[in-house]
């Protein structure tokens, strides 16, 4: 069944605390505070462009969504409840931040039937989250964690990396904790200088260097290994373009590329193939032919050929073939 998820932006809404990153408004590209009125209308105009067989799904984004004035909270989610009443809608999903969940608010998410809480983590390093002036511990991760999954809520957790005091190993390593958490889903944002931020201040005074876009493709695409051999769905890398996150918009420097994720599995397939090449001694090959789930196949040849060109040129190969799986050839097969 296909799912859709009909996103409610609430900028900055419940959010005390000016991370070092952040600006909603400019990220979410809604300058604008929501309403009733707003609300059911992005809500309606979504449903309008659905057929009867999906999986529908309100998320409210953006902001801490349990931080906001609980007369707030309710009277959006009364509205998502009214769909989800008359059958349009399945379920609720919301973010917020791990330190404002507690057993009081999880009691009223369930009666306002949320099933997913979404914890905006961003890293599991205490220097990390200090320089980032998060305003929440480690420990606030974990015990926010826990009480969401024995609640029986899907959580999810949202992570950064490239943020002030952040590096490749201590990225990784936050994976891995993210791990022992046990989410259902997790999303993988590199860290972008957003205007009007006080990260854009510590770059332009150059106390702030983000990754660059090749080193930001690599941890990702090790983090994703990382997840998926955990069997932990990762369901977004990179934020979403919009009017104001692409070039020439909000975006003052950082890893942006529209096709964010398709860059990591591209390179998560070069990744791949690399190691049967070394494995199997298939370096020294004049050819090489590799057989593949046809949906795989755009992601091995990458974007502008660029994996085909890369082995090309570092193993010496005069002609490399890609065909899906099924397809009989004379060439030695690498099966991916």
């Amino acid at each position: 069944m296909k799912h859709v998820v009909i996103p409610v932006f609430i900028p900055h809404k419940g959010c005390p605390f000016d991370c070092i990153f952040c600006n909603q408004k400019n990220i979410s590209g809604q300058k604008e505070e929501v309403t009733e009125s707003s609300m059911r209308s992005v809500i309606e105009s979504h449903l309008d462009t659905i057929g009867n067989d999906a999986f529908v799904e309100i998320a409210f984004f953006g902001g801490s969504f349990t931080g906001i004035a609980r007369e707030e909270q309710i009277k959006f989610l009364e509205i998502a409840n009214e769909y989800i009443d008359k059958g349009y809608v399945r379920s609720i999903r919301i973010s917020t931040r791990p330190d404002y969940i507690n057993e009081e608010i999880l009691d009223y998410l369930k009666l306002y039937k949320v099933s997913t809480i979404e914890l905006g983590v961003q890293s599991l390093d205490s220097e990390v989250l200090e320089k980032s002036t998060r305003g929440h511990s480690v420990d606030d991760v974990i015990k926010a964690s826990k009480s969401i999954k024995e609640n029986g809520f899907v959580l999810g957790i949202q992570t950064m990396i490239g943020l002030p005091g952040d590096d490749f190993e201590k990225a990784v390593k936050t994976a891995k904790k993210v791990v022992e958490l046990a989410p259902q889903i997790v999303r993988i944002y590199p860290t972008l200088v957003i205007k009007e931020t006080y990260l854009e201040k510590a770059y332009k005074i150059g106390q702030y260097a983000p990754l660059n876009l090749e080193d930001a493709v690599e941890l990702c695409a090790r983090l994703m290994d990382v997840y998926e051999r955990n069997k932990i769905n990762v369901i977004r890398v990179g934020l979403q373009p919009t009017d104001s996150i692409c070039d020439g918009g909000d975006v003052v420097a950082g890893p942006f590329h529209p096709a964010f994720r398709q860059l990591v599995d591209s390179r998560r397939a070069l990744n791949g193939i690399e190691s049967i090449i070394v494995r199997n001694k298939l370096g020294d090959k004049k050819s090489l032919t590799i057989l593949a789930d046809k949906v795989d196949i755009s992601n091995i040849i990458g974007q502008k050929k660029f994996n085909i060109k890369y082995l090309k040129e570092k193993y010496g190969y005069m002609e490399i073939k890609v065909y899906p799986q099924g397809h009989v050839c004379e060439l030695y097969d690498v099966k991916y």
